[in-house]
């Protein structure tokens, strides 16, 4: 099974690792995380910005997937995405558990929650499908 290990190491040179996502958890079915609250995910109004959050659910869901792909499955691609956000935070940690909530042959579903960890407030709820790749058989 692949580690959180395995996923900071993966990410470290990409988009999770420029954000100071850190892979905490990850067993079947769930994977956490957490992001320090920096200049470099603040949107110019000094808040924490919508992308910075999506990022890290998204991430959440993204290794969830890759790390429960049925046999055969070559990779995912996500199809939806949505997020609601119910707050903010200036300083501190924000972290996020994402979840399994369908796991199938060909699609998956992901609810994530990014909380701030100081404060213990809820920021986002957090869903995304996948549609799950399959190499192409015959030409």
């Amino acid at each position: 099974m692949i580690s959180a290990e395995h996923f900071n190491q993966r990410g470290a040179a990409m988009m999770p690792g420029h954000l100071g996502i850190v892979i905490t958890g990850v067993v079947d079915g769930e994977v956490r995380a957490e992001m320090p609250v920096r200049t470099e995910v603040m949107a110019p109004n000094g808040f924490l910005h919508a992308g910075s959050i999506v990022t890290l659910a998204d991430t959440c869901a993204g290794y969830g997937c890759l790390r429960s792909l049925p046999e055969g499955a070559s990779g995912f691609t996500t199809v939806e995405l949505k997020s609601n956000h119910l707050g903010t935070a200036r300083d501190g940690t924000v972290l996020c558990v994402a979840r399994a909530v369908h796991s199938a042959r060909t699609t998956q579903v992901w609810d994530a929650t990014v909380t701030h960890r100081e404060s213990g407030k809820r920021l986002a709820l957090f869903r995304c499908t996948q549609m799950l790749l399959y190499p192409k058989t015959g030409t």
